[in-house]
């Protein structure tokens, strides 16, 4: 493997400074590499109060903290320091009332951040590299000589064209990316992108004016669960911020939102279906959502293989494969990937051999989180209120807690997919489908012995 001062002769050139592409940066920077970090957008710095708040909050989870303790243990405590946990979700019924359901067996939780704040965050521990260089307002327009030396061409706001050369280049440009539509033009990649028939619209609720010292005060609702109003076709979801306020997302099919005529309407809809939160949310704020927040498309995006043939380029993060949001994943598993790729240089000794297995690696593990993803909305809108699918989950949770491995292993799936980033996504469903078989049973034992049990008595009654 080559040593530090070989290490730092060797450029990557990343574009995309969002989440994935900065956790990218500093982890090749930590490794000795040299590392240009370009943004399409502006320094957030200089554009704090103008921004796209086309965002939903992120939960951060095991393979997202593990990702970032594998960079660097110091730096994931100064990033996560202000995250608030979530320990289940707070179902909220027609009515109002609240149902907690827990997420862990033993305490876990997932971590509510707003993806601003942690994007600012991992920009600012980039500002603090030597070893990498941070170029804002480049835009994208060509990639050529992957057979050789790659040579990235960007067009700058005020119109100058620069062209740079790396050793290895990386895209982390996003659901859209320019770097994947130009490494597809000099090999052969498979991609599908897919629209789902969901928008999203943001909506916040602010943070509860209180007189109390106690910081919980602050929050309407409990800031350690996701607060979810399932309403089967549409759903509210929100989640809390250090400051008191939520982050509130409304999911619905693209039919719903466009059948309103006015914000009347709109609502009048909230107070019928979402009658705790549209008195903290306010008809104001309602109002201004209807009228002024951009409303989001969902759609999935998958992409293979993600290097190119040469060993010279690689896709990471959305640019490979955009999910939707139902599993809370996105982030994590595309934080996932960078701590998989640097594990392959470290086994491998080399980028260009990481590069060129990391396609097969990662692949089956991909294409189970998407499809996970999808199925998960079902689940969040839907299930969560089924008396059968609460009841699976007790005996679910109730096996993974009191077996724990002492007597059989059992691990629910939520469990394996949030807080056990040690099985891959595609192990997890394995297991996930080993110990719905068993469950499948038992559930038909339990029937066939109330069967029986039933049909004793009525032919007692019936003697009698």
């Amino acid at each position: 493997m080559p040593d530090k001062l070989e290490k730092s002769q060797q450029g990557v050139g990343i574009v995309g400074a969002g989440l994935v592409g900065c956790l990218a940066a500093l982890a090749f920077a930590a490794k000795g590499y040299s590392v240009t970090l370009f943004e399409l957008r502006p320094d957030p710095r200089e554009t704090a109060g103008n921004r796209n708040l086309r965002s939903i909050n992120l939960a951060v989870s095991d393979r997202g903290i593990r990702a970032l303790k594998y960079v660097d243990e110091e730096m994931a405590t100064r990033v996560l320091e202000n995250v608030i946990p979530m320990h289940g979700r707070m179902i909220h019924d027609l009515s109002g009332n609240q149902e907690s359901q827990i997420y862990g067996l033993f305490g876990e939780s997932i971590n509510s951040i707003d993806r601003s704040f942690l994007n600012d965050s991992l920009l600012d521990e980039i500002r603090h590299s030597e070893n990498i260089k941070l170029l804002f307002n480049n835009k994208l327009v060509k990639i050529e000589d992957l057979d050789k030396v790659p040579k990235m061409t960007f067009q700058e706001t005020k119109g100058e064209i620069k062209s740079y050369e790396f050793d290895y280049v990386v895209g982390a440009d996003g659901s859209h990316s320019q770097f994947r539509y130009q490494l597809q033009r000099s090999m052969r990649m498979n991609f599908s992108q897919e629209y789902i028939d969901m928008q999203y619209l943001e909506l916040s609720i602010p943070p509860k004016k209180s007189l109390s010292e106690d910081d919980d005060d602050r929050f309407s609702y409990s800031p350690n669960h996701l607060h979810i109003w399932p309403r089967h076709k549409f759903m509210l979801i929100a989640l809390a911020n250090k400051d008191g306020s939520f982050t509130s997302t409304f999911f619905s099919p693209w039919e719903v939102i466009e059948s309103f005529k006015n914000d009347d309407e709109f609502v009048d809809f909230f107070r019928e279906n979402f009658i705790d939160a549209v008195d903290l949310v306010g008809e104001e704020g309602l109002r201004y959502a209807f009228n002024s927040q951009p409303r989001g498309s969902l759609m999935q995006v998958n992409a293979y293989p993600y290097h190119h043939p040469n060993g010279r380029a690689l896709i990471i993060g959305d640019a490979a494969h955009s999910m939707v949001p139902f599993y809370g994943q996105g982030m994590n598993c595309g934080f996932e990937d960078v701590r998989v790729l640097m594990e392959l240089i470290d086994s491998k000794g080399d980028i260009s051999e990481a590069f060129k297995v990391y396609s097969d690696v990662r692949k089956k593990d991909l294409q189970t989180i998407c499809k996970l993803a999808m199925d998960n909305y079902h689940e969040m809108s839907s299930k969560v209120t089924s008396k059968w699918y609460l009841l699976r989950k007790r005996i679910d949770y109730a096996l993974g807690k009191y077996g724990n491995g002492k007597y059989f292993q059992w691990i629910p799936m939520y469990t394996m997919i949030s807080f056990r980033g040690d099985i891959p996504y595609s192990k997890a469903v394995e297991i996930e489908e080993r110990q719905a078989k068993i469950l499948g049973r038992l559930e038909m034992g339990t029937i066939g012995i109330f069967t029986v049990v039933g049909i004793a008595k009525f032919v007692q009654w019936w003697k009698r």
